[in-house]
């Protein structure tokens, strides 16, 4: 069972910066470096979108919507993955999960961390 909690999330002012964390609980080094981690998002009314996600060959694919502002980042030694997310707009508040796939076994996800950005 593959265990995710993200934490991070706040609020903050348009322009302002967010480090959202998401640590693989249980998971032993050899497993969680086979997941393919991701973050989505999903704000009030709409559906759970895409923010960031690593492809097979362990690029990064950005939406187009946080390109340039958003990045991530893993540390295999920590178990953890991270959203560093820069001059956020009031368009970024919504509920973001963190994902990983895990090849052959199943996509997993966290309970989410809300991020809020005020104008």
């Amino acid at each position: 069972q593959v265990q995710l909690v993200e934490s991070g999330g706040g609020s903050v002012q348009a322009g302002g910066s967010l480090r959202l964390s998401c640590a693989s609980k249980r998971s032993i080094l050899s497993s969680f470096v086979s997941y393919n981690m991701g973050w989505y998002r999903q704000a009030p009314g709409k559906p759970r979108e895409l923010v960031a996600t690593e492809t097979s060959g362990r690029t990064t694919d950005y939406a187009d919507s946080v390109r340039g502002r958003f990045t991530f980042s893993r540390d295999n030694t920590k178990r953890t993955v991270y959203l560093q997310m820069n001059n956020l707009k009031a368009e970024d508040t919504a509920v973001y999960y963190c994902s990983a796939n895990w090849p052959g076994r199943g996509q997993y996800w966290g309970q989410g961390t809300q991020v809020t950005v005020s104008s």
